[in-house]
């Protein structure tokens, strides 16, 4: 019998976006819900360009938007952090790199919820562990492997 406790996630979504075709909160639970390896406290906002924009310069010094922002508060024994991610950054990805959108939400959600538990993809083998990571999460939840070329 298994006794290890499931971990609690507490999700709040914000959506700040005019994009169409957004994942559902249901949606977003269920993704981040298969990463998070402990008690979780999150706020996933959806946001569009501009704001994408603004915070990725205001907090890493880099003047565009990008697909996702991870901001850890707390690492203790239980996560807290917040997610950002920009809907026009993910569907233009999506279209040039031929994946299904959602598909592409899915990984980008799981893809926070691991930077939140502390990994990472800054040397060769940390990117290996985490995209392996990542890809299996994906299959689970019956998804394509993120990182194999169409």
């Amino acid at each position: 019998m298994n006794s290890k406790k499931m971990p609690e996630l507490s999700l709040a979504v914000q959506y700040a976006s005019t994009a169409r075709n957004l994942p559902t909160r249901a949606q977003l639970r269920r993704w981040v819900k298969a990463a998070v390896q402990r008690d979780t406290r999150i706020t996933l906002r959806i946001v569009d360009k501009a704001e994408g924009r603004e915070l990725n310069k205001n907090y890493r010094g880099k003047d565009y938007a990008t697909n996702v922002l991870t901001f850890v508060y707390d690492d203790d024994e239980s996560l807290s952090g917040d997610v950002v991610i920009c809907a026009p950054v993910v569907e233009k990805e999506a279209h040039e790199q031929h994946k299904d959108l959602l598909a592409h939400y899915a990984h980008l959600a799981v893809h926070a919820a691991l930077h939140l538990q502390g990994y990472d993809h800054e040397n060769e083998t940390d990117a290996a562990k985490m995209e392996a990571l990542e890809t299996r999460l994906m299959l689970k939840l019956r998804y394509p492997d993120p990182y194999q070329e169409t």
